[in-house]
């Protein structure tokens, strides 16, 4: 804590250029005798800070000074940069200049080596609106409402209390507590649709280990999977692990998947690439859907 308040009062001088002890013990809500105990501190890890007497005085820090190493180690920096790097994406405009701010204090060049973009090649950005909507719900503790489209077809209107975002299997999820079926649940926001924040507040604050018991495990099955070789590009993108290959080229997977629409609709993805192997209870639930999609196609 005694930390994080040095590095705090760092900052602050830096972006401000000075400012008096009372103002730093009313900022950071600690008594004036301990400002100066953390002044000492800060100087004594070779950062030039210093006092000032008489009208026009107070703490400040050489202009031309940057953190450099002082608090941080050069992975500490570097990790700080690139989590940063990859939050731009869901977070406001400001971000970048943000970025830029702290590269210059640590004296990094280039930043650049990474870059995190949640939107597919086909230019689809995320549902921005969605989560920041989402996101100060979140810290204002506001109920929110929205129509829900299931895995089953069905559109719901459901009021929750959000708690968290969560990005999971390359897509953006809400974890809050449904009033309609009163129970915790996962909304993936891309089926979130008529967004409405709501003036109902809650007090509700729960801890993460009590959210976690909460949570609902997904039923999954254990599925045997054959490829066509053409289609190796993407299996290869998506299982990377337990690949097999026959003699003609073929390759196979042994994955577990979602027990529910969405290992059809996942397999099905792979158009007449991939083939069912086992079990033999989704290879004839396989059957019984493609027979009923040829249906809409014999007239």
């Amino acid at each position: 804590m005694r930390e994080s308040r040095l590095f705090r009062i760092v900052y602050y001088l830096l972006q401000n250029g000075k400012a008096t002890a009372p103002e730093l013990a009313q900022k950071f809500e600690v008594s004036i005798r301990t400002i100066y105990r953390d002044i000492d501190s800060i100087s004594s890890v070779g950062i030039p800070i210093y006092a000032t007497q008489g009208k026009g005085g107070g703490i400040s820090i050489l202009n031309d000074y940057t953190l450099d190493k002082s608090l941080f180690s050069e992975q500490e920096q570097e990790q700080m940069l690139t989590a940063l790097q990859g939050m731009i994406v869901t977070t406001e405009k400001n971000s970048n200049e943000l970025l830029t701010k702290l590269s210059g204090l640590f004296q990094i060049k280039s930043t650049n080596w990474i870059e995190v973009d949640f939107s597919d090649w086909a230019h689809r950005t995320p549902q921005q609106d969605t989560f920041n909507i989402i996101k100060e719900a979140i810290f204002q503790k506001r109920t929110i409402s929205f129509c829900y489209f299931s895995g089953k077809g069905n559109k719901e209107k459901r009021n929750v209390r959000p708690i968290r975002l969560v990005f999971k299997s390359k897509s953006w999820y809400l974890y809050s507590f449904c009033l309609l079926r009163n129970d915790y649940r996962f909304f993936k926001l891309t089926r979130i649709k008529e967004l409405e924040m709501l003036s109902e507040t809650f007090t509700q604050d729960l801890t993460p280990t009590k959210i976690e018991k909460q949570i609902q495990v997904e039923n999954t099955v254990a599925v045997k999977l054959k490829f066509d070789r053409q289609a190796a590009f993407r299996v290869y993108d998506e299982f990377t692990d337990n690949i097999t290959e026959d003699s003609q080229g073929n390759l196979y997977v042994q994955v577990d998947l979602p027990y529910n629409e969405v290992l059809y609709s996942y397999v099905m993805s792979f158009s007449d690439s991939v083939e069912v192997i086992e079990p033999q209870s989704i290879r004839e639930q396989m059957k019984k859907r493609l027979q009923k999609m040829q249906e809409k196609y014999r007239t």
